[in-house]
């Protein structure tokens, strides 16, 4: 059984070795001895079953008993078995094979090598993503809150604005009396001037000059009154800091004329360009104006002295507003700024407030600390915008 035709001997597996090396179709045994090497597989006797059964014979005859009282049930074909890399170099599909069939030596995938640490990485994937998709769901809910932050803010300042033009409507109302009874005055006189026989055309020149000069005038306080109350954009513009300056002192003069307050102002010679919304930013330097006013309404008449200064500090544009009031006391300094706080008895305590968040809005810082002599000193620092 293992000598060819020639008397050559295959020992063991060689023959089937050297079969399998140039054979063109697959190869099945009845003999699972060979199984796991060249062989596709089939139904199978199993050696192993076979040894066993042979062993408990011979321990029977040994035993004495006589061959011919022994009877053995005959040893059938185990379970098919086939080798799944045979199957795939010659094509055969599982789905051929019969359904008892096992299939060994099958290549694990890599869900079955690594189906615990897939399982993780996709846990933590997904556990990515639904943070991801929170952080982006707060970021798009913090944006619109940002934007009615914003927007509450801009009606907050624009209330504001409407409460100080109500603490200064006696000053609006004076300063365009004044001009309205100086027209007045002048249109009598020139009419009189005309009903005479010779008119003197220079006065009629010079009075018409005065009734010109005395327009600008009230329409110059009816064009602040509107920027004040006006729904500024929330925006952002280049400005020169001093222009808002200029325009909120020349705005106080008569009320500080009227208040008895020595009102003075000192503006950069250079510009102060910043990126801001300019009605918001006048409305800071008006509240504290008004704010230093209002502290010096005790204070004797020649001890009234506001002085304004806007100049340039390192990187900021900054605008200084100073009086000579009693100051901010100690205990209070720091809580100034708070919503509602007030040390006026009919002050809503939103002014300083409101001018903090506006400042600190265009990147800025708003100050207060009090003078080494008398009064206090307050402070608006807003960056300086990048020359183009």
């Amino acid at each position: 059984m293992v000598v060819d035709a020639t008397g050559a001997p295959y020992e063991g597996d060689r023959a089937l070795t050297t079969l399998y090396a140039t054979a063109n179709a697959p190869i099945f045994t009845h003999d699972d001895s060979f199984f796991g090497k060249e062989i596709v597989g089939g139904p199978m006797l199993s050696a192993r079953v076979l040894s066993k059964e042979a062993g408990a014979v011979a321990v029977r005859l040994l035993g004495g008993e006589k061959p011919g009282s022994i009877r053995i049930e005959p040893v059938g074909f185990a379970k098919p078995a086939y080798d799944w890399r045979e199957l795939q170099r010659w094509g055969i599909s599982e789905s051929r094979l019969p359904s008892d069939s096992e299939v060994y030596f099958r290549e694990s995938t890599a869900w079955d090598k690594y189906r615990t640490q897939i399982l993780i990485v996709c846990a933590l994937v997904l556990l990515q993503s639904g943070m991801i998709f929170g952080l982006l769901y707060e970021h798009r809910r913090r944006q619109i809150a940002e934007v009615n932050l914003r927007q509450r803010m801009t009606e907050l300042a624009r209330a504001n604005r409407y409460s100080i033009a109500g603490e200064l409507a006696a000053t609006i109302s004076h300063e365009l009396n004044q001009p309205l009874g100086a027209i007045l005055t002048n249109s009598e006189t020139l009419d009189a001037i005309l009903q005479s026989p010779a008119p003197d055309l220079s006065e009629l020149s010079e009075i018409v000059a005065d009734i010109r000069r005395d327009d600008q005038r009230a329409s110059d306080v009816i064009r602040h009154l509107r920027t004040l109350l006006s729904k500024s954009p929330p925006e952002l513009n280049d400005i020169d800091l001093n222009d808002p300056v200029q325009e909120t002192v020349q705005f106080f003069s008569a009320l500080a004329v009227a208040r008895s307050v020595d009102l003075n102002s000192s503006v950069a010679p250079m510009p102060l360009p910043v990126k801001g919304n300019r009605v918001q930013v006048q409305q800071v330097i008006l509240n504290l104006i008004v704010n230093a006013l209002d502290a010096m309404s005790t204070m004797p008449g020649d001890q009234r002295r506001l002085t304004v200064i806007s100049a340039r500090v390192d990187r900021f544009a900054e605008v200084s507003v100073s009086d000579t009031g009693p100051g901010i006391p100690l205990d209070k300094l720091r809580e100034i700024f708070d919503p509602f706080f007030s040390t006026k008895e009919e002050g809503m305590g939103m002014g300083l407030s409101i001018a903090r968040t506006i400042v600190e809005a265009h990147g800025g810082q708003l100050t207060a600390e009090n003078r080494a002599g008398r009064g206090a000193m307050f402070r608006m620092r807003l960056p300086l915008a990048a020359r183009k």
